[in-house]
Formats: C-alpha cells, structure tokens, sequence
C-alpha cells in the first residue's frame, strides 16, 4: 500500500490495487483510500477518549471535542494541545484547567469512538440524555440553505478524492460558506469545525451549520452546547435530534439537496420570517 499526499503535504489518503468489474469485463487499477486511524484525547496525563478519525486539524478537533462534550466551558481552559506520533496512531496531549479536569475525573467516561458511533462510553441513561443548551435560531431564508448546498461538494476535496468522508461547514446567513472540514467520522468533522470557530472567536457569531450526515441527537447536542442556533443536514434527523432541538430552540433542517428541503423545528417562525421578506 502507497502513500497518497494531499492538501498540504498530510497524508490523508492511500493508494490501494484494486480489481475494478464492469458490466463486460474486468480490470486491473488503484484506486485512492481516506486514512482513518485512531486518535486518542489525554488530558492531563489521563487517557479519556480514543477516537477513529481523519489525521488532519487535530488541534482544532481536540478543542472542539474539549467543547462539544463538555469537558471544557471556553476555549480558554484548554491551557495546550501537543500532537504525538505512536506506533499505531496519534496522541493528543491535552493540558487543561484543574478545576475542568476535576469535574473529568467524576465523570468516569471513557468513550471508545468508532465512525458511526453514537454514545459510547455512557455509565447511565441520565448521563447519556443530559440537558441540552439553549440557543437562539437565526433568521435563514430558503434561498440561503440552497446557496450554501450548492458550494458544499467544491470544499470537499478529500471527499472528492476517496468518497469516504462527511463535511461540516459554516455558513454566513446569506448562505455564503466560510469554513468546512473533513473526517471519515461525522461527529469529528462537527468537533473540527466547532474548534475552528473556537480559536478564531466565531462562537456564537451569526451563521448556521451545514453537515453532509444526518441530523442525529449527538450532531444536534454538540452543536447546541456551543451556540450553533440553526443546522442543516443533507440527510434525515432521528427522532431524537428533532426533539433535541424542540428543547434548545435550535433551528433544524434536513434533507437537504438541491432545490428542497425539509424544516422539523422551527418551521412556523422561519414562514413568518419569509412571508414579511416577501412582503417587503
């Protein structure tokens, strides 16, 4: 198996022999494979989670990660972020506030991370289903969802080169894309750009979140405990994300593709909105 390079030198993908069959024969080729390969989070010395991810923005995982799951409140309690090569993956040693770290230790959560996983490592159904952050929904106007749906596929070269990764995006209100970032784990492409938006101050700035997934209850969950008040999904929400979403006030959309979309929560304030617009 070769090493395939991509955007900025990392190796991000590999080069495999492959047997292609068609209808009329079959023949000889390689085709290109997204790396996955398991990262795990260390704070303070304390092996805490290890998940299977993309290697590529680890420090902005890591500080997305850190928020999204609580063990930090503000970007500003992750005191370092030191990327370490291993035999078989990577490690993410993580410096945070005692007082953070205190509250890691009774929580007693070891995740085991997988790409589809869901809530791994739960001691308890209270643990699992805490209460989710209220936010505020943004005004988003149809038009702006399918502005920002049709630049989706163009920020996603990895996704083009292997057809095995999902993208998160952020999104000016206008539907304009800033930001999009790439893993073979949709809960880490959601972390990797929550980080981002962490370390340039976005948090909590006007815009919305585009996933190439489904709208499960985690992908709701992460991204109301850090302010996100609008997402849109390219595929279906569970149940439980739209109940999710019921409660923090979160603006949901799925199913979303070209020229069409599907509003689950927040659909009669977003018809008000659309109506005066259309009046004006």
């Amino acid at each position: 198996m070769g090493q395939g390079a991509h955007a900025g030198g990392s190796a991000l993908t590999a080069t495999v022999d492959v047997r292609e069959h068609h209808a009329s024969d079959r023949r000889l080729g390689e085709d290109q494979i997204a790396q996955e390969m398991p990262v795990a989070l260390v704070y303070n010395g304390v092996s805490h989670a290890v998940m299977m991810a993309t290697p590529s923005e680890l420090e902005a995982f890591a500080l997305g990660f850190s928020l999204t799951e609580g063990i930090i409140s503000k970007p500003e309690e992750l005191y370092s972020c030191d990327v370490q090569a291993r035999d078989r993956g990577i490690s993410l040693e993580l410096e945070i506030a005692a007082e953070r770290m205190a509250g890691l230790r009774e929580r007693r959560r070891n995740l085991a991370g997988r790409t589809g996983c869901g809530l791994c490592g739960a001691e308890s159904l209270a643990q699992a289903m805490g209460p989710v952050a209220q936010v505020t929904a943004p005004v988003l106007t149809d038009a702006a969802v399918q502005k920002a749906l049709g630049q989706l596929q163009s920020f996603q070269p990895l996704q083009a080169e292997t057809g095995a990764t999902h993208a998160a995006a952020w999104c000016r209100l206008d539907g304009t894309i800033e930001k999009v970032s790439e893993d073979v784990g949709r809960h880490n492409a959601l972390d990797k750009l929550v980080g981002f938006l962490a370390r340039h101050g976005r948090l909590g700035s006007d815009g919305f979140a585009l996933i190439s997934s489904r709208a499960s209850y985690e992908m709701v969950h992460k991204s109301c405990a850090v302010g996100i008040g609008a997402l849109v999904a390219v595929s279906a929400p569970t149940s439980l994300a739209i109940e999710e979403a019921r409660q923090s006030g979160q603006l949901l959309i799925g199913f979303a593709r070209q020229g069409r979309h599907v509003i689950y929560n927040g659909f009669r304030t977003a018809e008000g909105r659309q109506r005066r617009e259309d009046e004006e």
